[in-house]
């Protein structure tokens, strides 16, 4: 009976322990949770800003390397479409004009020798005019001489100026011509160049599309994340008031059972106590030889016994 009453007095304690720290622990457990899912709340509000911004700023990083590598591009069809240009160019200044050129030396050189054929058929008529103009019965008949042909520099003589002016042309022109082959090469390498670049701008814009793409896809996980939170929030306090309910029926059950164990026990100990010898059990026994059987009342007995039923 001791050990039932012990038994039953751990139960009470723990029972009424259960109790009490359902009560205490609710408000404290409420505010614990409200403030660890406001600061989730708050952290996923941040992390949503933070990926806002980093959408944006992709975006605006995947427009600017979008518009590079058609820059690029331009640049390289550009490119292309000079150097036949360039070729047609190298073409002229290697063989063209430097022919123009010779042959407009030798214009000029043949140019010279009627200049000075011309001067000195001029000087010629001159003094035939002088000679003819003193004869008297000429003198009517032959203009008067007008101011004599002696420029400062003859006309042989600026021909022949001109012809050693440009009589190094031609090997100037040719050595443009290497030049201008020397920049056909480089735009290759150039047009190369910036076809190649404009393939790896290419390749990057498409990885931070991609990238933009899961930063979309983490937003709307946060923002379903962040409406859980939420709702969870709303709803604490009813899924508080539930569980603090079923913990209470469920201590005040195991309470009342305590208190039948303890009760039990009480009863035991008494009855040990009071020294009673335990009978017959309860029920129906048979008599002695020759009697009718008998109906021994448990009540009745354990009130002679001093000893109640557990």
């Amino acid at each position: 009976g001791i050990f039932v009453m012990i038994a039953g007095v751990i139960g009470l304690i723990l029972s009424l322990a259960g109790l009490v720290g359902i009560i205490v622990a609710k408000p404290v457990l409420n505010t614990s949770i409200n403030s660890t899912i406001d600061t989730l709340v708050s952290s996923v509000d941040t992390s949503q800003k933070t990926l806002d911004i980093t959408y944006d700023a992709l975006g605006a990083t995947v427009n600017s390397v979008d518009a590079l590598a058609d820059m690029l591009d331009s640049t390289a069809s550009t490119v292309e479409d000079t150097q036949p240009v360039i070729e047609k160019v190298n073409t002229m200044m290697a063989e063209q004009l430097p022919q123009t050129v010779e042959t407009a030396t030798d214009s000029l050189v043949a140019a010279e020798s009627a200049a000075e054929s011309l001067e000195s058929a001029i000087k010629s008529f001159e003094v035939l005019q002088a000679i003819l103009g003193s004869t008297p019965f000429l003198s009517a008949v032959i203009p008067p001489a007008a101011e004599p042909y002696n420029p400062e520099k003859s006309l042989a003589e600026s021909l022949s100026d001109l012809s050693a002016s440009i009589e190094d042309m031609p090997e100037t022109f040719i050595d443009m011509s290497v030049d201008l082959e020397k920049a056909d090469d480089n735009l290759d390498l150039v047009k190369d160049s910036m076809s190649l670049m404009s393939e790896n701008v290419t390749l990057i814009s498409d990885s931070l599309s991609q990238y933009q793409e899961m930063i979309s896809q983490s937003k709307t996980s946060t923002d379903n994340l962040s409406s859980m939170l939420t709702n969870f929030k709303n709803n604490i306090g009813n899924i508080l008031n539930i569980t603090s309910i079923v913990l209470i029926l469920f201590f005040l059950w195991l309470l009342a059972t305590q208190v039948v164990i303890f009760s039990q026990g009480y009863e035991l100990f008494h009855g040990t106590a009071s020294g009673g010898t335990p009978g017959p059990p309860c029920g129906l026994h048979g008599g002695e030889p020759g009697q009718h059987d008998r109906w021994i009342d448990c009540r009745s007995h354990a009130h002679h016994r001093g000893a109640a039923l557990p």
